[in-house]
This record gives C-alpha cells, structure tokens and sequence, in this order.
C-alpha cells in the first residue's frame, strides 16, 4: 500500500470547477496540524469591584492550521548541469484562490482538508505564502503555505443541545397529589 497524500476537496459549483467538486493536492504530506476550539466572553466592569465579571457570548468555530510544502526543484544532472524548476506559484496560486469569492456561489468555497482518517471542513481565512528556494534568475521554486480553516456548515448554526437558562422563570403544573 503506498503513501496517501493529503488533498483539499474543493466544492462542487465552483468557478475553478466547472459545476463539479475539485481537488488540490498535496505534494508532500504535513508533519503536524493545530485544531482550535474557543469561546468568546465580555468582561463587564463591576464599579467598586476589584476585578471585571467574565460573561460567556457564544461559542467560536473550530479552526486547523497546517503548513503545506510545495517544491518543483530539479537539482543538476549529468546530462545537464543547470538547475531547473517550474515556478512553484503555479501551484500556491490553486490554495490562495480558495480564500477569494467564488461568482457562482457569492462566498468563498468550502475545502475539505482530507488525510487517512482526518477530515476537517470549512472556509480557508487566512494563506501565509513562504517561498524558501530560488533559481538563479529568481524564479520560486519551493514554497511552504501556512493555511488555516474555519469551521462551518452547511446548514447553518447547528446546536448540540438545546439551550436553557437559568434566569427564566421555570414552572410546572401539578395534579393533586404530586409534589
């Protein structure tokens, strides 16, 4: 069995693809992800109080960070002495497209992020491009892509439980005989 690669699966209806879903792939797997998962609170100022009072908002959206490693080096052979290469941006160009607004869907894509058992979807925020190699004539030809992804569904807001209060006024009716 041989190495499967990490892939971005890229919704179907996009502009890049015609009406059917696409997918980027990875040339060399990451070493390592980050999943973050967070909640917003508001400090309320208490006067005369020694401290602020942290009042929850809402929870945030998951978010994966990974690096991807892009390379299109060809070191110097016998038969040709010189380095060659194509320019990596070609390829960065495919990711850094997937954080812009899609015609067709008036939003960014949704991107799978998918290895072995690792499945994580969203939008891609935020494409940090770091170019590491060059030609001699300046040409890119290695890159690492910092990429994070937010969370989302498609659906909508999905809650897990259904929400309940504690500063509600709860009651509940009684037959006689019941306590």
């Amino acid at each position: 069995m041989g190495v499967e690669r990490a892939v971005l699966k890229v919704e179907a209806g996009t502009e890049n693809g015609g009406g059917r879903e696409t997918t980027v792939s990875c040339q060399f797997n990451p070493t390592e992800f980050d999943v973050s998962h967070s909640a917003r609170y508001s400090d309320k100022i208490i006067p005369g109080g020694r401290s602020t009072l942290s009042q929850f908002i809402s929870g945030e959206s998951p978010t994966l960070s990974v690096s991807l490693l892009f390379d299109t080096y060809l070191p110097p052979m016998l038969e040709d002495p010189t380095e060659t290469g194509m320019d990596v941006t070609i390829m960065t160009e495919e990711v850094v497209r997937l954080t812009q607004v899609d015609g067709n869907l008036h939003r960014p894509p949704i991107v799978t992020f998918i290895w072995g058992t690792i499945s994580f979807q969203g939008i891609i925020t935020d494409v940090k491009q770091k170019f590491t190699m060059f030609l001699e004539f300046g040409m890119p030809v290695r890159a690492k892509l910092d990429v994070t992804f937010r969370s989302i569904s498609k659906d909508g807001l999905i809650r897990e439980s259904p929400p309940a209060s504690p500063d509600r006024t709860k009651y509940k009716v009684l037959k006689e005989g019941e306590y």
